[in-house]
């Protein structure tokens, strides 16, 4: 069985709540806040912990991105499911494996790490 990861897509007012990456893979480079999905805990659950840990955002789930799980998205196999949430507060520091946190304006992204320009774009689709 892969491992399960999760994304919260924090959108607000035309910006982008993203985490420079401490750790390998991709250390150095930007991405969507999320990871492992710990035992005994839902999706959402980790959603919010992860962006939480990661930002120091507390977070609201409001949709289903989608699942992602192209066995090339991440170096470790992992299958993702992805979450726009809405931000519970501004202020962003980054915390746990993320170096830095910061809000970035839609039209300004940079390079991202795994397939989160891909679920970036699907956010924008939907919304």
């Amino acid at each position: 069985m892969r491992p399960t990861t999760v994304d919260a897509v924090i959108i607000e007012k035309g910006s982008i709540l993203l985490v420079k990456r401490r750790i390998d893979p991709y250390r150095g480079l930007w991405a969507i806040p999320g990871g492992f999905v710990e035992e005994g805990e839902t999706v959402e659950q980790a959603a919010a912990r992860e962006a939480f840990e990661e930002t120091g955002v507390r977070i609201k789930i409001k949709k289903l991105v989608g699942v992602y799980s192209d066995p090339k998205r991440d170096p470790r196999g992992t299958v993702s499911v992805a979450f726009i949430a809405k931000a519970l507060s501004k202020e962003a520091n980054g915390g746990d494996d993320a170096e830095e946190a910061k809000w970035f304006k839609l039209s300004e992204i940079p390079p991202l790490a795994f397939d989160h320009a891909k679920i970036i774009n699907d956010v924008r689709r939907m919304l």
